[in-house]
């Protein structure tokens, strides 16, 4: 290798020497003939190759011109043109590779000074350990935490040109919660129709319960031909819907969604009339028979007894784990979730860290009742009730550096479980290096793979985490009802079918309950909601009793912190689970987890064989038990029932289609990442 004609190391130099100097970044300012802006911080010839980076990143970054826009504003108002974006800026875990090219770990706290210097850049936020044992509680200790900037595209470009594969600079893209679209956009399409052309529906919409009492703030949709009409109920249960270019006639759906305590409601191919209210009479969720008495009277969801929670032995509790549910937050004002009694609100961790109770959306408290609403007289029972929950509030708003900020929290409070019903529409290689740092720390992240129909999202993608994908029953919801939407033909003679809107991938883990779920609501109410977003809560509580009562985790072996830990849990789960629907392994995984089998009570040859009528729906049941009772009976069939989770291919489940995308980072293994676009335009 030539020498270096600046003097020094005969490897190569961390940034081009022009690049120090600004010279290629910016013309020279006025007055500044070096090229060098006024308050950057410079390098001198003693400076380490690690400072240098920092001061050259930022000030090519400082430099670069921001573009022009082409639009005008023709002498008054606002000249459109691109805002800046909020960027996660991040050191790359150090890999072998680079350190055989000569490369050094990147400075980072001189690079956040230089960053924090800069006039164009706004360093917003920084995320990291919170406390010296969070820092060293992955065994490496050398987490230096993320920035959080605000920059134009250009310099976050330049930023990581300028870091030469060390730094990781990506949009801090906003995250989903885990719910199905109700929007049908099958049923729609884009066209916005001429104004003061064709016709005009005007439909009022009235919404009752019993005795007819009206429903206020239901969620109401008409579906024509072109572009739905919805809205929200008022404190007369009535709302006033406009199509434009339809008529009584082009009409394809009505939707409507209480906001708690009754069933949805679809009807396609309506009635429509113009001329007077259509009101539509929702029933009560009590009045469905598996929900009599309910909630005065205290009841198992079905996805619960579908997994044999109602079976467990009282004592089974899980006492002593720690859950984290990063979502919405959790209404402790409702009765069954009293007992939750810490959290982080991370939206307004500034001014108010402790505003995790409040729960405007109830996506949050939906989930912390399935997974630990307490054993009282009324309600819902959770999975563990006595675990300690922590409810991290991220939404609504949140984006992939609160996300890296809240399992910062967890580290910290060495949670054993988190739920995370939420999803991004890229993959985050800054939230994968936090991901495998909680694993590190003994935290099993345990995620919903999303609601799209299409290829399971990420985090769920995931090789560190475990994927949970939804499935229905026949029989537990209305035939009126939003639910019913959710069917597909993957229907097996127990009634279980894939849901519709389930992702599906190599990567899903294991499958539960998503449709027709009732969970609490804000303030103290119930709803019966769908999604993966609900299948992913009855994982975690079946994860937090596998912790607190498999015999595994009592040994000296389990009860350390570490990703041997969360691996084993998640084979527990995965080994306790059973085949269900007739659809393909990608949309189900290893199958639908049994609590029985996950704490050890049971064992797989223990687990009673399932008869074809055994839950099946009465629909189904006279016609499909005489096919499959023959089959039933030889040893194939019989076999059908119980999966054997260690003939899958765990290594294809994990890195199948992962890898294709991006770089499958994993425990103790950080290769120079395939080819990809780490800004996310």
């Amino acid at each position: 290798m030539p020498k270096n004609p600046n003097g020094g190391s005969t490897t190569p130099p961390d940034l081009p020497a022009s690049a120090v100097d600004g010279d290629t970044a910016a013309p020279p300012e006025s007055g500044n003939p070096g090229g060098r802006r006024s308050g950057s911080t410079s390098s001198s010839a003693s400076s380490s190759g690690d400072t240098r980076a920092a001061d050259t990143v930022a000030s090519s970054a400082d430099g670069e011109s921001a573009p022009h826009s082409n639009g005008h504003a023709g002498g008054s108002g606002h000249a459109i043109g691109a805002r800046k974006k909020q960027f996660v800026i991040a050191p790359r875990h150090q890999t072998e590779a680079l350190q055989t090219l000569g490369f050094q770990p990147l400075q980072f706290d001189a690079l956040e000074q230089a960053l924090r210097n800069s006039n164009d850049i706004e360093v917003v936020d920084k995320v990291g350990p919170r406390s010296v044992l969070s820092a060293l509680s992955d065994g490496s200790g050398s987490s230096q935490g993320v920035l959080v900037a605000r920059m134009t595209e250009q310099k976050a470009a330049a930023l990581h040109q300028q870091g030469q594969g060390r730094l990781l600079v990506e949009r801090d893209q906003h995250l989903a919660l885990m719910d199905p679209s109700l929007r049908l956009p099958a049923m729609v399409t884009g066209v916005t129709p001429t104004n003061g052309g064709g016709p005009v529906l005007n439909a009022v919409i009235s919404v009752v319960g019993k005795d007819g009492a009206p429903q206020a703030n239901a969620e109401v949709s008409l579906f024509g031909s072109m572009l739905p009409a919805s809205g929200v109920t008022d404190a007369n249960g009535r709302v006033t819907l406009s199509l434009f270019g339809e008529t009584p006639d082009t009409v394809r759906g009505l939707y409507v969604k209480p906001k708690a305590d009754y069933w949805s409601f679809y009807q396609s191919d309506p009635d429509i009339s113009s001329d007077e209210p259509n009101v539509v009479a929702l029933r009560a969720l009590s009045d469905w028979p598996a929900l009599a008495g309910f909630p005065r009277q205290r009841c198992y969801g079905w996805g619960q007894k579908a997994m044999r929670l109602d079976q467990l032995p009282g004592n089974y509790r899980g006492q002593g784990v720690k859950i984290a549910i990063i979502d919405s937050g959790a209404a402790t004002s409702h009765d069954n979730l009293h007992g939750i009694r810490a959290g982080f609100d991370v939206l307004n961790k500034k001014t108010n860290p402790d505003g995790w109770n409040q729960d405007t959306l109830g996506h949050g408290t939906h989930c912390a009742g399935v997974i630990a609403a307490a054993d009282i007289a009324s309600g819902i029972r959770g999975f563990a009730p006595d675990a300690e929950v922590h409810a991290c509030k991220l939404f609504p708003g949140g984006q992939v550096s609160q996300l890296i900020d809240a399992l910062e929290y967890c580290i910290d409070k060495q949670i054993d479980v988190v739920n995370l019903s939420l999803g991004g529409a890229e993959v985050s290689e800054a939230l994968e290096q936090q991901i495998i740092r909680a694993k590190r720390a003994g935290v099993a992240c345990i995620v919903a793979a999303g609601n799209s129909g299409g290829p399971v999202q990420y985090p769920a993608s995931s090789p560190n985490v475990l994927a949970v994908s939804a499935i229905g029953k026949l029989d537990e919801f209305p035939a009126d009802s939003y639910h019913a939407q959710t069917l597909d033909a993957n229907v097996d003679a127990n009634g279980y079918f894939t849901a519709k809107f389930s992702c599906f991938g190599p990567q899903v883990g294991v499958c539960a309950p998503g449709v027709a779920i009732t969970s609490c609501v804000p303030p103290n109410n119930f709803a019966a909601w769908d999604g993966t977003s609900m299948a992913t809560p009855h994982v975690t509580g079946l994860a937090a009793l596998t912790m607190a009562h498999h015999p595994d985790f009592q040994t000296a072996q389990y009860q350390a912190r570490g990703p041997e830990r969360v691996e084993r849990l998640f084979q527990i789960i995965r080994a306790s689970a059973h085949r269900v629907s007739l659809g393909d392994q990608s949309r189900t995984g290893f199958g639908l987890p049994d609590v029985l089998l996950a704490v050890g009570l049971q064992s797989q040859a223990a687990r009673p064989a399932m008869q074809p009528q055994q839950m099946m729906g009465p629909m189904v049941a006279p016609l499909v038990a005489p096919m499959i009772a023959p089959l039933m009976a030889t040893p194939m069939m019989a076999q059908a029932p119980v999966y054997d989770p260690f003939a899958f291919d765990v290594a294809r489940t994990h890195l199948g289609n992962f890898g294709m995308q991006w770089p499958h980072l994993h425990v103790g293994q950080f290769p120079i990442p395939k080819p990809y676009n780490p800004i996310m335009w």
